[in-house]
Parts: structure tokens; C-alpha cells; sequence
């Protein structure tokens, strides 16, 4: 096949929904199709819109000789009105990856109104869906209200190499000392960390210490915020911030870590929950998004509301003074983890996918 991905700045770019892209792209080339990466600048929301009106991405986009062209739905502004007329110009079909919509983050309802309708238009614009989730799936088909083609590919965590035996986790279990809880995540206010910290703050300094781990450059203005809140709430002894790691080194955090802890607002799926558990770390996330569709709640983690810090700091204590139970919940973790799909099952199910669409 000849296919066309268009996204927004480089396919490293640390995240959870480029390190999708990135797995998918790898297997397609390696089973011998020919991959374009189409990359757009990034800008913000405004600039992006004012890209509808290129002629020049317009012509490029038509010349391209694709058998599909996927479009992370990251680009939806810059495409809700291109996509029309790219449409008249082409055969080949446009199939959007939606990691997750912008509409579904917690922000004022006026912007979440024009997002919608954004989002809305630009769905309406595509051929055909590749999900991370059944939460997306449900988000995309509520908004648009129909259903079109789409293949439902959870996200993977098979790329850190995750052996860890239960004896391992039972010793870890039971090492004496403060709960080593680690963040995983581009610091950025979506994902909580605020939260985190303010329910750390609620636990004596022997119950808990914290790692965080992710981008500090995102978004520098939340960043210096947390790092107000760390001194503000006397936790600088118990807070560590790393920065993003290497995969040699995040394993090594992660195996001596006890609890994964990322609160977010919304997640369209959280590849950052399966690395975890790959470890035998339960996982405490929010209801809002797809993480109960990994989780179960008391069983391989916790689910909590958004912004609730006194239930989240209740559950670190639990599970602080209770080392079995952490234990139980550890080796069950991990046991979810080994039942979830590899990104070799899921690369291919998506290729499956777009050959049957191409070949109609």
C-alpha cells in the first residue's frame, strides 16, 4: 500500500498518541508498504485554522499518488474545510486515527461548544475511523451522530521490555519505607499532577515520596505552578522531577517504583497505565476518559473522580499501611497487562483494516 500520515511536527515527539503513530507507521514499512509522513508546523488553534485556506497544501496533498491518506485528528483544524475540497480532487479515501478529541478535556463550555463544532465538521470530513478505544469511539459517534468504517486498535506497552517476576514484585511489595509513587506524563494541567500533589501533601512524610517523570517544557507557565505548589505545600524532600527518560531509564524507575499515579482530567485511552502495570504497578487514574477500560477498580488500581484529592489521598494511605493488599493488587496489574493486545496485534489489525478499505 501507499500511504500518506499526516501529522503535526516530528513523529518523535514524546506522547502517547505520536508513539501510537510511530508503532503504526514502523509496521506498516515493515511489511512493505510505502509510507509519506506529511508534517505541518505546530501552531496554535487560531493559526491552524487559517491553514483551510492553503491552496498550496491543497495542490500537494492532490498530487500525492496514495492508496489511503490517515490523518491524525490532532490536525482536525487545520483540515475541517481542506478535507472538502481535498475530497473532490482525490479517489484515494481519508481515514482520521483519533486518539482522543479535544472537545472531551475539561475546559469553559463556550470553548468546548466551538471546539465541538470544529471537531464535528472535520469528522464529517473522513472516510473512515481508526480508535484507540471504545471511549473515543462512543465520543466520535455522539458527536457526529452515525457510524462510519472504523477499526477499534487499543494502544500497546510491549515497547519497554517489562519482565519482571512475582517475586520480584513481592519483595518490592514488602520493602519497608515510604510508598514510591511516580507520575508518567508531559507535565501539563490535563494530567493532573496538581492533583497528585495535593493529596500528597495530605499523607505524612513516611507514607509516600513521588517521582515525576515527563516533559517540564510543555507548558512552562503550569510547570513553574507545580514547582510553587511542591515548596508551598513543604513537599521538596518528597517530590523528585525528572524530566522525560530515557527507556533504559524509565524501566529502572518504574521497576522500583510501588503505585503509578496520573490523575488526568480526560484520557482518550493512557498508554501510561499499561506501561506501568506492565511492572506490576496498580494504576490510579479518574473516571473521566478511557482509563476504566484498563483499570478495574480496586482490583489492578484505582478510579477516582477528577479533581478529588481527599479520595485519592485516602487510597494512597490504604494502600501505604497495607502492603499485602498492595502486593494483591501488584501481581493483579500485572496480570492485566499480560493479557492486553502486544502493538504487533495491533499494528496488524489496523493494516487489515485499511487494505479491505482500499481494495473496495
Amino acid at each position: 500500500m501507499r500511504v500518506g500520515l499526516l501529522i503535526y511536527g516530528a513523529l518523535e515527539t514524546i506522547s502517547g498518541g505520536y508513539l501510537y503513530d510511530r508503532k503504526l507507521v514502523k509496521y506498516l514499512r515493515r511489511q512493505g508498504d510505502d509510507v509519506n509522513i506529511i508534517s505541518l508546523p505546530w501552531r496554535n488553534y487560531v493559526r491552524h485554522l487559517g491553514d483551510n485556506l492553503s491552496l498550496s497544501w491543497l495542490h500537494r496533498l492532490g498530487q500525492l499518488p496514495l492508496d489511503v491518506l490517515l490523518q491524525d485528528e490532532l490536525n482536525h483544524p487545520s483540515f475541517f474545510l481542506l478535507n472538502r475540497w481535498l475530497r473532490a480532487r482525490v479517489d484515494y479515501p481519508i481515514v482520521s486515527i483519533v486518539h482522543h478529541l479535544r472537545s472531551s478535556e475539561e475546559r469553559q463550555t463556550w470553548q468546548n461548544r466551538f471546539y465541538r463544532w470544529v471537531e464535528r465538521y472535520y469528522l464529517s470530513t473522513v472516510d473512515g475511523f481508526v480508535f484507540n478505544s471504545q471511549t473515543t469511539r462512543r465520543a466520535v459517534e455522539s458527536l457526529t451522530g452515525e457510524e462510519r468504517p472504523a477499526v477499534m486498535a487499543y494502544a500497546a506497552a510491549d515497547h519497554l521490555s517489562s519482565e519482571i517476576t512475582e517475586e520480584e514484585i513481592a519483595a518490592r511489595a514488602r520493602q519497608p519505607g515510604p510508598l514510591r509513587l511516580i507520575f508518567l506524563g508531559n507535565v501539563i494541567p490535563r494530567k493532573g499532577l496538581h492533583t497528585l500533589l495535593s493529596a500528597l501533601s495530605q499523607l505524612p512524610g513516611d507514607d509516600g515520596i513521588l517521582s515525576v517523570v515527563g516533559s517540564l517544557h510543555v507548558d512552562k507557565s503550569y510547570v513553574r505552578a507545580i514547582r510553587h505548589q511542591v515548596s508551598e505545600r513543604g513537599l521538596t524532600e518528597r517530590v523528585q522531577f525528572l524530566g522525560a527518560l530515557s527507556d533504559d531509564a524509565l524501566i529502572a524507575r518504574l521497576r522500583q517504583s510501588h503505585l503509578l499515579v496520573v490523575p488526568s482530567s480526560y484520557e482518550g485511552f493512557g498508554i501510561a497505565y499499561l506501561e506501568g502495570i506492565g511492572f506490576g504497578l496498580p494504576a490510579v487514574a479518574t473516571t473521566a476518559g478511557a482509563a476504566g477500560e484498563i483499570i478495574t477498580h480496586g482490583r489492578d488500581g484505582f478510579l477516582i473522580p477528577p479533581g478529588d484529592t481527599k479520595t485519592l489521598a485516602l487510597y494512597l494511605s490504604e494502600v501505604s499501611r497495607d502492603r499485602d493488599r498492595l502486593l494483591a493488587m501488584s501481581l493483579a496489574a500485572r496480570q492485566r497487562y499480560v493479557t492486553h493486545p502486544t502493538w504487533e496485534e495491533t499494528t496488524k489489525r489496523i493494516r487489515t483494516f485499511l487494505q479491505a478499505f482500499v481494495e473496495k
